[in-house]
């Protein structure tokens, strides 16, 4: 396949070769060359690697349904029991929901996804089974991890453990963990579940952690020391993590340099809260970081779109960045970032102008959008987009290719 006439990540304009599901050659663009093969226009676009969301909960969607009122209340539980009160009430079944928005997220451009399923007494493995049903659906169009995850906390109520270790049995890619503190209130018990699951079925770790300032750097120790401990070293990501850097100048950079020595990654939403790490210390330190969108207009949250592009605007909207660098850091973060959370053979970005993820020998999953720079892009988030996955166009114009 050639790829014609592209600006590989806002540069000259180029000829992209592709062999299989790999970029074998870049040339600058020829307008007289007679190519054989496939041909994708590119007619001047952008190319991008593809989006790669390391943090949503495929499992709670609403895409494609009525707006509802917002009824949650305050607080993970209390946010945790709406849903459950919710979630089985939908005008359109579980299966469907899940797989639709799957479907939506590939036509926009996000072609790898590490997806939360929640699993508890309550739902069991129903929310797991229809994420590994849409996994399945579109193994063709996107590469898929689940996570199992015990939104409602692993101690709190009898038989979770159960339920998360048949998760683990069913093909679970991940083992989650929640709020090691303030949910299940006994650090120690719910990690050692949380790390002795993982070590059993030879699984990496992500924990949810929304705890506040001490008590979050608390509980981030704790999943350090068990990291170093166990021999983790690149199998731990922290999600959330807003106040990781709220306590001190000294804590802070303490953390990010032990990231760095146990490449633990770091899952962010592009929240809004103050006290979070720096994005840009965490990349200069060789962190691996990625952008997720969370929950898509559920019983959570009325945000969400399936659109990382818009998320990428906000990652730099709530970080103040407005140099072009920081901007398209940004989008290195929301694309091959999180490529190297889901494959450690995926380059990280190794710094603030670093723009992996383009060259001879990389994974063909490529966005080609419109836009004069990639700064551009994320500010005027067009519609002109051809995805690939894996070397073949899998959407176009914000649809599905049907092969």
């Amino acid at each position: 396949m050639l790829i014609r006439d592209v600006r590989p990540w806002g540069g000259e304009r180029s000829d992209v070769v592709l062999s299989g599901d790999r970029i074998v050659a870049i040339r600058p663009h020829d307008p007289a060359a007679q190519p054989d093969g496939e041909v994708v226009a590119g007619r001047g676009r952008l190319l991008l690697p593809s989006f790669s969301d390391v943090h949503v909960h495929l499992d709670s969607t609403r895409i494609g349904l009525p707006f509802r009122p917002h009824t949650g209340g305050p607080g993970v539980w209390t946010m945790t029991m709406n849903d459950r009160e919710n979630w089985r009430s939908a005008e359109v079944p579980l299966v469907e929901r899940v797989a639709g928005t799957l479907e939506r997220m590939i036509a926009r451009g996000t072609t790898r996804v590490r997806s939360y399923a929640q699993v508890d007494v309550d739902c069991k493995l129903e929310k797991f089974e229809a994420v590994v049903a849409a996994k399945e659906k579109f193994a063709d169009q996107a590469e898929v991890q689940i996570m199992t995850f015990p939104q409602a906390g692993i101690l709190r109520e009898k038989g979770t453990v159960e339920c998360l270790e048949a998760s683990l049995k069913g093909g679970a890619d991940v083992m989650g963990g929640i709020d090691p503190c303030t949910l299940d209130r006994d650090p120690k018990g719910h990690l050692d579940v949380v790390f002795g699951l993982a070590e059993k079925y030879q699984v990496e770790v992500d924990i949810h952690l929304h705890e506040p300032g001490e008590l979050g750097v608390f509980s981030t120790d704790l999943i350090l020391e068990r990291t170093r401990a166990l021999g983790m070293q690149g199998k731990v990501t922290m999600s959330h993590a807003y106040e990781l850097g709220s306590v001190s100048e000294s804590v802070s950079r303490r953390i990010i340099d032990d990231f760095a020595e146990l490449d633990i990654a770091m899952a962010t939403v592009a929240p809004s809260a103050r006290g979070q790490l720096s994005l840009v210390d965490l990349t200069e330190a060789g962190v691996r970081v990625g952008l997720g969108e969370d929950g898509q207009r559920d019983y959570w949250s009325p945000y969400g779109n399936c659109d990382m592009l818009d998320r990428t605007w906000q990652l730099a909207f709530t970080n103040n960045f407005r140099r072009d660098e920081l901007i398209e850091m940004s989008l290195a973060i929301a694309t091959i970032g999180g490529a190297s959370i889901m494959s450690h053979d995926v380059a990280r970005p190794a710094g603030v102008a670093d723009r992996p993820g383009l060259a001879v020998g990389d994974r063909a999953d490529l966005l080609l959008v419109d836009g004069e720079t990639p700064s551009s892009a994320v500010m005027d988030r067009g519609t002109d987009r051809t995805v690939l996955h894996d070397g073949v166009v899998v959407a176009d114009q914000l649809a599905m290719v049907r092969g």
